[in-house]
């Protein structure tokens, strides 16, 4: 089977998943200060699975059975429960914010590199580039912060564990759930998140230290994040591919900072407005690299037709069957 041309995102859909991706990373934050970080995952992946499975059925939309429940499954494994245990518990550990977005926002790169390898995704020179000014635009918009940090500590670890789960979660959705109602496999994605999460939070001590913000957080967390921004995420996906997606990832750390020091006080530096610079230059490349394909296979249509007909002409033509097309 040859490799499905998926459409082209459009702005409104890459604003929304970008807005509301980057609004996870400081909700998360006053989250995990407010409680520890296993009960708010149990609180996040519990409420936002019951959310999406009464809206999947209000919707009546189909949900996945036999081996492609399984696949959702494993999707739901890296995506909610590799990528969000590793960064809340690298928040716990004294990860920023801003921090935690620089490193998931690698993911353009890692995914790009595995949907090159198991889909058959070319890259083209327009994707390297734009692969190329994502990564200098997530480091850019971190820089600060980055040189702060000294040596691979368990921060690092976990941020890479996280990254590497969220991208082969989307190379692997692309790849075997591409069929599946947003809803159904969000709701099914987060019940899965809630096992990891239920038996991580037995191990660990729970605490409230502020239980008012713990409310405001989980309830922005849920509503905002893991239902609206990560529905948004599994539709962009099914729709448009793992790779065009991925590199919204290189404007998200950008935001992530702006929204960093609308609500938690940090100030961003000249390093966030030269990633917000970069990395609108890194997507926009990205869509360039899509349209030599389109164009193409836009044009080669037509003549396929022509020549079917022109076919069919002759064909038909020795039995005196008329040339007009039979409908």
């Amino acid at each position: 089977m040859g490799r499905m041309d998926l459409p082209r995102m459009p702005l409104t859909t890459a604003s929304a998943v970008t807005f509301f991706y980057a609004l996870g990373y400081p909700i998360g934050v006053l989250a995990v200060t407010a409680m520890a970080p296993m009960p708010a995952l149990v609180l996040r992946f519990g409420l936002a699975a019951t959310i999406l499975g009464i809206w999947a059925v209000l919707a009546k939309a189909p949900w996945p059975r036999g081996a492609q429940l399984g696949h959702v499954a494993v999707v739901g494994l890296l995506i909610q429960a590799v990528q969000f245990c590793c960064l809340y518990e690298a928040v716990q550990l004294g990860s920023p914010a801003v921090l935690c977005a620089v490193v998931i926002a690698m993911n353009p790169v890692a995914t790009a590199i595995l949907a090159a390898v198991f889909l058959r995704e070319p890259l083209g020179p327009h994707r390297v580039a734009a692969l190329g000014f994502g990564v200098v635009a997530v480091l850019a918009a971190c820089a600060r912060r980055l040189a702060a940090t000294h040596g691979v500590d368990p921060v690092i670890v976990l941020l890479g564990v996280g990254l590497l789960g969220l991208s082969a979660g989307g190379v692997y959705q692309q790849r075997f759930c591409a069929g599946v109602d947003f809803r159904a496999m969000s709701a099914l994605q987060n019940a899965v998140g809630l096992i990891p999460a239920a038996g991580l939070a037995m191990l660990t001590p729970f605490t409230v230290h502020d239980g008012r913000q713990a409310v405001i957080a989980v309830a922005g967390m849920v509503l905002l994040n893991a239902t609206l921004a990560v529905s948004l995420y599994v539709r962009a996906i099914n729709t448009h591919g793992a790779a065009a997606v991925a590199m919204l990832f290189a404007v998200i750390p950008a935001v992530a900072g702006v929204l960093s020091w609308l609500m938690l006080g940090q100030r961003p530096d000249a390093g966030v407005a030269v990633g917000l610079v970069l990395g609108g230059f890194a997507c926009w490349l990205n869509s360039r690299a899509s349209r030599p394909r389109r164009a193409a296979k836009e044009s080669v249509e037509p003549i396929r037709a022509a020549e079917v007909s022109a076919v069919g002409q002759r064909i038909h033509a020795p039995c005196g069957a008329s040339s007009t097309s039979p409908g």
